[in-house]
Order: C-alpha cells, then sequence, then structure tokens
C-alpha cells in the first residue's frame, strides 16, 4: 500500500467495451450485463481503490481468496450474505455495494426513444412514474 496520500481521483475502468465496427459493418448491439458482473466490477474496482490484495479481502471478509477472485470476475452468483461480508471487508454496507452497481448498470441502459412504453413495462408506481432500478431474488 502506498503511504503517499493524493489528493487526484483514480479511475479504474470496468470491463473494456467492444470497439465500434469499422465502416461498412453493422453496429453491434449493446448488451446489458450479468448482474454477477456489474458486482464483481464493482468489488473489484473498490479493492483496487484501496490498494488491498485479494488475500487481505477474503481474509476480512472470511471467505477463500479463490471464491473472491471468482466473484470479481463474474464467474459465481453470490449470496446476500457473502456480498455483505466482501462490502463490509471493503468498507462498504450492502446498500453501498449495490448502489454502486446499480450506477454502473444503468449506464447499459437503453436511451428513452428505445425504452418500451410504460405498458410494457410491467408494473410501475402509484404516481406512473418510476426512475429506479428494481431488483427481485
Amino acid at each position: 500500500m502506498s503511504t503517499h496520500a493524493s489528493n487526484e481521483a483514480r479511475v479504474i475502468p470496468l470491463r473494456p467495451q467492444a470497439s465500434p465496427p469499422a465502416s461498412g459493418e453493422r453496429p453491434r448491439v449493446r448488451r446489458e450485463p450479468l448482474w454477477r458482473d456489474v458486482v464483481g466490477d464493482v468489488l473489484r474496482r473498490e479493492r483496487l481503490a484501496q490498494e488491498r490484495t485479494l488475500k487481505d479481502v477474503s481474509e476480512a471478509a472470511r471467505i477463500s481468496m479463490p471464491y473472491l477472485s471468482e466473484l470479481e470476475r463474474g464467474r459465481k452468483e453470490a449470496s446476500s450474505e457473502v456480498l455483505a461480508a466482501a462490502a463490509r471487508a471493503l468498507g462498504l454496507g450492502l446498500g453501498d455495494l449495490l448502489s454502486l452497481a446499480q450506477e454502473e448498470l444503468t449506464r447499459y441502459a437503453p436511451s428513452p426513444a428505445g425504452r418500451m412504453g410504460r405498458a410494457g413495462r410491467g408494473r410501475t408506481s402509484p404516481t406512473g412514474r418510476y426512475d429506479g432500478l428494481a431488483l427481485a431474488a
């Protein structure tokens, strides 16, 4: 870990996006990522931002280092208990982790013009307006 505190914000990129198609090719459709990929990206980004090792965080969370690695790479679906433990080990609450993941997921949401109409979306709030992301287990 670095002992020098920096006032500069560090940006740690998530999984690289596909490059734009060459001229003459059909444009690629941008797919929404899987929830486990988004959560894994957030866990890894937060761990790296704190300059901590997988070993350090896995010990603090009391989960195995290989399992934490699999979570970060989006290879495993974690239970809420495991996600809460990993979040706490990083100094976050479960709500913080899910909020960060939700922010990432909204980057993949279709543009307003491409969204389905309210009737086609299923449930709406009593006021007919819904601006958030709902997750159900």
